[in-house]
């Protein structure tokens, strides 16, 4: 492993690390007010690690939906990972085919960005692939544990009062805000931003986020064309 690439990993995705905390902690308090205890919520974090998804399947917890209903829901939610595997895939076709795939497991909304802004300026390389996902796996549940633990003492509400409902919101916009090149990436914004709230409006489930994906795919997909003729 090269030390270097590791390192410099790590420290590009430090802010997006810290940015994890107070979100795993308010998905960890959700998690405890609909029942589940500490370490339910930890696994849970650990073995799904989709912070979109989980936030969903908490909305319908308890609900008395079918789980197979609530799996669907999950797996709507989590199919932007084909787009953004789809995406890093042309960045890391030299990588050995089961250390791809190992990687690939800590490629979070957040790591992907960060990922093909270094692919802009450089190659990506295994081990700053480690340093960019790696590090906000724990990260994400240790504090669900946290805030499932002291989940008690934020009564329902609260998180909206604090604003913390809005964090998950905040570290997103940060992450587009990256990737600003002018009026293409604004067409791009714009495209995602319509076809998601269209979705919401006129679909069930989840289906929102993966038209705001697949319509801004499209809109980069036509301007890219258009600049190269």
């Amino acid at each position: 492993m090269n030390s270097d690439e590791f390192k410099q990993g790590l420290r590009d995705i430090a802010p997006m690390t810290i940015a994890y905390a107070p979100i795993a902690a308010l998905w960890g308090t959700v998690a405890a007010s609909k029942g589940l205890s500490p370490l339910e919520a930890v696994l849970m974090s650990a073995g799904l690690y989709s912070g979109a998804a989980q936030f969903v399947a908490m909305d319908l917890w308890n609900s008395g939906i079918p789980l197979l209903m609530l799996v669907f829901t999950i797996a709507t939610v989590s199919l932007r990972h084909v787009l953004m595997s789809a995406s890093i895939a042309r960045h890391i076709a030299s990588f050995p085919k089961l250390k791809a795939s190992a990687l690939l497991f800590w490629l979070t909304d957040e790591a992907w960005a960060m990922l093909e802004r270094r692919a802009l300026t450089k190659p990506i390389t295994p081990s700053y692939f480690l340093g960019v996902g790696m590090p906000l796996w724990p990260n994400w549940f240790f504090f669900t544990g946290v805030g499932a633990w002291f989940g008690a003492g934020i009564e329902k509400g609260q998180a909206e009062r604090f604003g913390l409902d809005f964090a998950f919101a905040a570290m997103f916009i940060a992450v587009v805000a990256g990737f600003w090149k002018g009026s293409g990436t604004a067409m791009i914004l714009i495209a995602s931003s319509i076809a998601a709230v269209a979705g919401k409006l006129m679909l069930p489930g989840a289906w929102y986020i993966l038209a705001g994906g697949i319509a801004g795919m499209l809109v980069a997909a036509a301007t890219y064309r258009e600049a190269k003729t």
